[in-house]
């Protein structure tokens, strides 16, 4: 690898290559497209050309996401975490890709590295380390990740912005903005075009390591000597540099590839606990939840790393969600409808049949109807078709639901956790968990088990 400089554009590939990459999807997906008009016209069966159109344009997808840094590199581990609901003939090839995108990128050469340091640190920053190790050992959307040792002895992490890593950000971003609905037939029932407001929403906090620092010494003093989780300390941040304690252990993403079922079991328990019960500790959400920010260190605790996309919720997590979600598993569908209203979940414009919108939500809460639930990728995947399926009466109703804006992270969160439960299959005693840590939800453990059919047909 070079060690030339290289400038704000070429992070890794200058910024009319850039755009010229992500500009040709859309192309390549109207080429598809007519071919598959006359592969239709030749008899073909109309099933076999969309699933033979939606694999080349996956192929075509992660292959330009996997290349560039930036806003492409942000949606692409964004796009990673819901891997588990897409059809296995589509994301068969690319999981070794997605796995990449969520732990690593092309790092940086050396000369940049030192360079960066040298900005952020002062000239003597080399004798703040007693070793430094030049050699990226993890990367992703806007900085990359060094080991060395602190002068005090600590091991410790380093991470770095790359240099112009902002423009490149919202310059991606505001590309794939436009190719929204490329990407929004990818994961059905998904709003795409929610995601890239709020990712772009989120940038400039991401690009500030003060913000970064502080969240994480939030994070890292309310779950200070937890039995079940690790946060490592901030041990100095300055400019576009943050340093951290090291901590060792196994990437989440290494658990779903190869964990035994007890550790994926345990894993998926403490990953889900600890989304659950930050609001209320730290009064923030870790809202990154890609596989790539976790570890399973070797006492067993899960390890947090990533504190750059934070959502602040000084009052926790609204009341009102642990309150509908008791209202639902109890059969009480108008009570449901009209809290829904009340936040902004419906429209006053929208008239809704209660009975069918229960009949649309309960089968998301399969998971709380019974004492333990194993989360499956064929679940997911079964989900995604009820609701996305044209021809199904819970595709309309779901066209009818809004997401208000303030709860636009918590979605994120909520979908991305569930996506990476379904890839690790955990099971465990989600009704238990919720009950002890969500707002308005401490009622749940006395409602009867029931399955969403037993609750809609009684």
């Amino acid at each position: 690898m070079s060690d030339a400089p290289r400038g704000p554009a070429d992070i890794p590939i200058r910024a009319v290559t850039r755009g010229a990459k992500l500009a040709a999807l859309p192309l390549g997906m109207a080429g598809r497209a007519t071919l598959g008009i006359g592969k239709r016209i030749g008899g073909k069966p109309a099933e076999i050309v969309t699933a033979e159109i939606q694999q080349r344009t996956a192929e075509q997808i992660f292959k330009t996401l996997g290349e560039l840094k930036g806003g492409a590199m942000k949606f692409g581990q964004a796009l990673s975490v819901f891997e588990a609901a897409l059809p296995e003939p589509v994301i068969a090839p690319y999981r070794a890709t997605l796995v990449k995108l969520q732990e690593a990128a092309p790092p940086l050469p050396a000369r940049v590295v030192h360079d960066v340091l040298r900005t952020n640190l002062g000239p003597d920053w080399q004798d703040l380390f007693t070793e430094f190790d030049a050699r990226a050992v993890a990367a992703a959307s806007v900085g990359q990740v060094h080991r060395a040792t602190w002068s005090d002895g600590r091991d410790v992490a380093v991470k770095i912005q790359y240099p112009g890593a902002g423009e490149a950000l919202l310059g991606d971003l505001n590309q794939i903005s436009r190719l929204a609905r490329l990407f929004g037939s990818m994961v059905p029932g998904l709003d795409i075009k929610a995601l890239m407001v709020e990712l772009k929403e989120r940038v400039a906090e991401e690009l500030d390591y003060a913000l970064e620092a502080d969240s994480q010494r939030a994070f890292a003093a309310a779950f200070a000597d937890d039995p079940d989780f690790c946060v490592p300390q901030v041990v100095h941040q300055a400019g576009n540099v943050i340093v951290t304690e090291w901590i060792d252990g196994t990437p989440l993403s290494k658990v779903i590839a190869e964990g035994d079922q007890e550790t994926r079991n345990r894993a998926g328990v403490l990953y889900h606990r600890f989304h659950l019960s930050s609001p209320t500790r730290v009064g923030k959400l870790h809202a990154d939840p890609h596989p790539g920010n976790f570890r399973i260190l070797p006492d067993g605790r899960l390890g947090v790393l990533d504190f750059g996309a934070v959502n602040h919720l000084p009052e926790g997590v609204p009341p009102v969600i642990g309150v509908l979600l008791q209202q639902a598993l109890r059969g009480e569908a108008k009570a449901v409808v009209d809290g829904l209203r009340a936040e902004g979940f419906l429209k006053p414009t929208i008239d809704l049949d209660p009975d069918r919108a229960l009949a649309y939500l309960l089968p998301f809460l399969e998971p709380v109807t019974v004492p333990e639930f194993q989360f499956s990728r064929a679940w997911l995947r079964a989900q995604g078709q009820r609701i996305g399926d044209p021809r199904s009466p819970n595709y309309s109703t779901g066209l009818q639901f809004n997401l208000p804006p303030r709860y636009l992270l918590l979605h994120r969160v909520w979908l991305g956790s569930i996506g990476v439960l379904c890839q690790l299959e955990a099971s465990g005693p989600w009704r238990e968990e919720l009950a002890a840590w969500l707002p308005g939800a401490d009622g749940l453990t006395d409602i009867p088990y029931r399955t969403p059919e037993e609750i809609v047909g009684e």
